[in-house]
Formats: structure tokens, sequence, C-alpha cells
């Protein structure tokens, strides 16, 4: 957290005194020297039920903000420095890099918070490249007004996704907006990796003949966050699948070193996904319809409110597109992970020159598959 104040914040490494705490006030002093020194003790953060305007202001208060909230969660060498900037060390030339904005509503959803999912949103973002998450930013917008203790439980579930991860946070930010005018919280992370010599991973390698493996249940997330904004409930609790992806990444590697393309299928769902492949391989995707795995309430869900699975977000999925003859040594691998346990071969790349990905439907025809012109579920991430 090399800048998580409004301004830096410089030679801050431990408790930055009020002036209270450094202006003695002799009885013989005299009374403007009193006034002044009552005039001029800010009152402490832990005095405070929620975020005020002087949090984003740079100073006592903003310190306070780090010391007693983000340092003893994220705290480590690189953050300890509170610097402008953070000096890293990597053991590769060659690194990924990816950042996310995060503006879920509710902050607080079943199965995770915009705290674990700002930091898995961007390690799968350097996962899909088979990178290896290292380092970590974060950025927070908070409104005036949110409680204190909401924002200590979205930095305690970072934290602790951080740690899922293997990802240090070395950097960071605040900023605060009146009242009305953030919604609570939103993050931004960016995120820095390190690529293997000689891996390539890339949307435009998919070939003729290879086959499209998904690595679990779709739509959970989605689902998951509208279940609560909308006080929606169902026969079973839905929960957001949010998860760390990286790990799962290096087993399908291991498994299949010729893995051509990696996609988590965030934002339009694995819909958009595949038509993402398909367009920059120039070719064309069949899915089986009746292959995808989609949790039966989940499904119930979507009928309910008239929405097609495929397009619903995901946090903790991947596609996997890899040459056929790798196919159930792939497969095998996931379903003994446990992010993979549902994994499932569901279409092939054929040739086409119009690049479509079509679904083969359960009755036996065949529909198109398109990327949705918006977002069905705004603010799902």
């Amino acid at each position: 957290m090399s800048r998580i104040a409004d301004d830096p914040i410089e030679n801050v490494a431990g408790s930055q005194p009020s002036v209270a705490q450094t202006t003695k006030v002799e009885p013989s002093a005299n009374r403007a020297a009193v006034e002044m020194h009552e005039f001029s003790c800010p009152i402490p953060i832990h005095d405070h039920q929620h975020i005020i305007m002087g949090h984003g202001g740079g100073g006592t208060l903003s310190a306070e903000l780090i010391e007693q909230i983000f340092l003893p969660r994220f705290g480590n060498p690189a953050l300890y420095a509170l610097g402008d900037s953070t000096v890293l060390s990597l053991p590769s030339s060659r690194i990924a890099v990816s950042t996310d904005s995060f503006v879920v509503r509710p902050l607080f959803f079943p199965g995770g918070s915009i705290g674990d999912l700002a930091v898995n949103g961007t390690v799968n973002d350097l996962a899909m490249s088979g990178a290896r998450p290292l380092y970590l930013t974060a950025g927070f917008i908070l409104e005036e007004g949110l409680p204190i203790d909401d924002l200590v439980r979205i930095v305690d579930d970072m934290a602790r996704a951080a740690r899922a991860a293997g990802i240090t946070i070395v950097a960071g930010d605040t900023k605060v907006v009146q009242r009305g005018h953030g919604d609570g919280c939103y993050i931004n992370t960016s995120g820095i990796g390190v690529v293997a010599a000689g891996l390539d991973l890339c949307l435009d390698r998919a070939t003729v003949g290879d086959v499209v493996i998904l690595s679990g249940t779709i739509g959970d997330h989605g689902m998951a966050v509208m279940s609560r904004r909308d006080g929606l409930e169902f026969d079973a609790p839905i929960t957001s699948d949010t998860a760390c992806l990286a790990d799962l990444v290096q087993t399908i590697l291991h498994a299949c070193p010729e893995t051509h393309v990696l996609r988590d299928p965030t934002r339009g769902g694995l819909a958009t996904s595949l038509n993402e492949i398909a367009n920059a391989s120039r070719c064309g995707i069949v899915i089986e319809e009746q292959a995808i795995p989609i949790d039966s309430t989940v499904r119930s869900a979507c009928d309910f409110l008239g929405l097609d699975p495929l397009l619903v977000a995901n946090e903790g999925k991947l596609v996997a597109v890899v040459p056929e003859g790798s196919a159930d040594a792939v497969v095998t691998a996931m379903r003994n992970h446990p992010l993979g346990s549902r994994a499932a071969l569901i279409g092939r790349v054929v040739a086409d020159e119009h690049n479509m990905v079509v679904a083969r439907t359960s009755l036996g025809g065949h529909r198109i598959v398109t990327m949705p012109i918006g977002e069905q579920l705004p603010r799902i991430c």
C-alpha cells in the first residue's frame, strides 16, 4: 500500500502520533496554547462507526485507516515502507499484468463479497495466461457513511483470498466520495504474475479438432448475487463460485502442456467466452447443451427470471481448449482437483467461416449462441 490515502503519507512506519499526543501542555502554559491543544486533537478512527470524508483527506484519519485496518491485514515488508511506489523483484523476464474494477451490488452475497471477488477476479485473469500470480495492488473508493465494520469485513476477505492465492498485496490507495456517490465501496485491483518460458495461451490458438472442456457448473455467481439483491428464495441456497483458479490452471498445464486456450467466463458468461475464442481463432464451436453442468437450483432460478444460464456470470470456472488426444487426461486431472470436480467435455472446435457458436439441443436441434448486447445482470462483479 504505497499510497493508500489521498496524498503520499511519508514516514508513517508505525503509528503516526496526533498533535495531542506530541504536544505536552504545562500548567503554566497560556490559554491560547491550551485552546490549540484542545482543537487540534482528531477523533480516533475507533470512535467512528462509519467512513467520513476525513478518511480520504491524506491526514491523520487517513493514516489511522491504514494503520488500524489495512496494514494489520495486508502487512508485508513492501507495504510497511509506505512509499509512493514499491520496488519488486521478478524471477522471470516474461510477466503478465492485469487490472480490473469491482462494483458488485450488494457488497456481500452468499459465498463471497466484493473483497474476495476483487482478489480472485484479477488473479484468475493472470492465471488464464498461465501466469503464476505474485503481486497485487488495491485501490478503494469508499463512500461517506460506509460502516467501518463493513470495511473491516471486506479487507479481511481480501486478505484471506490473497493468502489462499499465494499473492502479496504490495501497494494501494483510498479515496472517499460524498454520501450517495459511491454505493458503499468500489475496488480496483491490478496484478502481476510470471509466465513460464515457452508457454503461449492465447484466444487465437484454438484449432479445428480441439475439444472444449468446462471446469464445472455455470451461473452460480450471477444467480447468487441476484438472489441476495432481489430478496429471492429458492428451494436450495445458491452460492457464488468465487475462487482462485491459479492452482487448477497449473493442474491442467501439467496434464496437457500443449493447452491452446484458457478463459474464465465472467461477465457475459460461457456464451461470451466461446464467441470470443471462435472469433479470435477464426473457427466455429459446437457445444452439446446437455453436457453443460448446471446446478438444478440455478437452472430453476434462470427459468423463473427468464435468463439463459450460458449468459450468466461466473467467478470460479474456466474453459480449456485442448487437443483432442489430451481430452481424457485433462478431464481426469480437473476432476481430481477440488475446483474441477464436475469438469465436462462440452464441445468441439470446427471449421466455420462465420465463426459461429452453435449449441445442439436436447431435442436434437441446433441454436446459435450469441454474445449478449449488454449485461443481463449489471453490477455482478
